[in-house]
């Protein structure tokens, strides 16, 4: 039901008519319908995909909800609460996150960021610190995909993570590799599946807590997660830039499991082609997996300045003033740093 209006509206609306939002709700739906296709064809035939799904079950975003256009905080869309011809509401007149618009027309909707705010003011917080320490964290392009391999190290095939992928080298060449490559895996969502026998090969220690201190972008999990602190803001973040984070995700994605143990011959690409390994336990596999990961890199920065814009503009809309003193264009904007090893 539709959220009536309050009294701490912003003082910084921006109004869009219908000839403005429509549009660009219109091509975020069909944009979206096109990247989630074979996830939807897939559940109704019961199949499932061992790279795409990761994108749908470890991020819990829906296809439906990925398809929901929002044009950001402190937008007010213009006639968006119009009924239709037949009396019904519109479908966003429903969603609890939107409200009328006290000094305006009863139909006009905005985003409510001040009731977000004051209900996950503290998830906003934590992407906020996060993002930006990433941003000011050297890019590490040196790990080389070796967490994915950490995570089956000695395991037998039935605790495969992946069942339906065989082992590119076999379990004791799968074995082998971990055992001759030094592993420095600084994301504590990639550690906590490493087996414990894998866990004392990892230089480093990463907490939930040290997160936002060990968090760089050279990480492809890390670059991954733009997209899950991005849905995390919610109606907070336009839905385009949502959609070019799950891009990234599914992107890296890709790489991830193409550099991983797993064979992913067989299977194709987003882009229709088929996957080919990158063996990084070559040099040439090394240095073709370091160039993939510094694009990535660039592309994940890229993401974190306007997901961080976007949190400026929330916090603006949602107390009237101006936002958070640090803009997202002054944090670390030059890309990433390569430190050596």
């Amino acid at each position: 039901m539709l959220a009536p209006a309050t009294e701490h509206a912003p003082t910084t609306e921006h109004a869009l008519g219908p000839r403005e939002w429509a549009p660009r709700e219109a091509a975020h739906r069909e944009r979206a319908d096109a990247l989630t296709a074979g996830r939807r064809d897939r559940t109704l035939r019961h199949e499932k995909h061992p790279i795409e799904d990761f994108l749908f079950t470890y991020y819990s975003v829906t296809p439906g909800q990925l398809r929901r256009w929002h044009p950001g905080a402190g937008v007010v869309l213009v006639g968006a609460g119009i009924p239709e011809s037949d009396g019904a509401l519109p479908e966003r007149a429903g969603w609890r996150e939107y409200r009328a618009v006290a000094s305006r027309r009863p139909d006009d909707l905005v985003f409510d960021a001040a009731a977000f705010l004051e209900r996950r003011g503290s998830t906003v917080d934590f992407v906020d610190r996060l993002l930006r320490s990433t941003l000011e964290q050297p890019a590490t392009l040196g790990c080389f995909g070796l967490h994915e391999w950490a995570m089956v190290y000695r395991q037998t095939p039935d605790e495969l993570r992946h069942s339906s992928l065989p082992l590119r080298l076999g379990h004791a060449g799968t074995d082998a590799v971990v055992e001759a490559n030094p592993i420095r895996c600084s994301h504590f969502d990639a550690f906590r599946f490493f087996t414990p026998e894998a866990v004392p090969r990892n230089e480093l220690r990463p907490t939930r807590a040290t997160q936002p201190d060990m968090e760089q972008s050279g990480c492809l999990h890390a670059g991954m997660d733009v997209y899950k602190w991005a849905s995390k803001l919610g109606p907070a973040v336009p839905g385009e830039l949502l959609l070019d984070c799950f891009v990234l995700a599914r992107d890296i994605r890709e790489l991830d499991m193409r550099a991983s143990p797993y064979d992913v011959t067989g299977w194709a690409g987003a882009d229709g082609r088929p996957l080919e390994p990158v063996a990084i336990e070559t040099p040439d596999g090394k240095r073709e997996y370091a160039r993939l990961q510094a694009g990535f890199a660039e592309r994940g920065n890229a993401l974190r300045e306007r997901v961080l814009d976007a949190i400026t503009d929330l916090r603006r809309a949602g107390t009237g003033g101006a936002g958070n003193a640090g803009s997202a264009s002054g944090a670390g904007g030059a890309g990433p740093r390569t430190a050596g090893r």
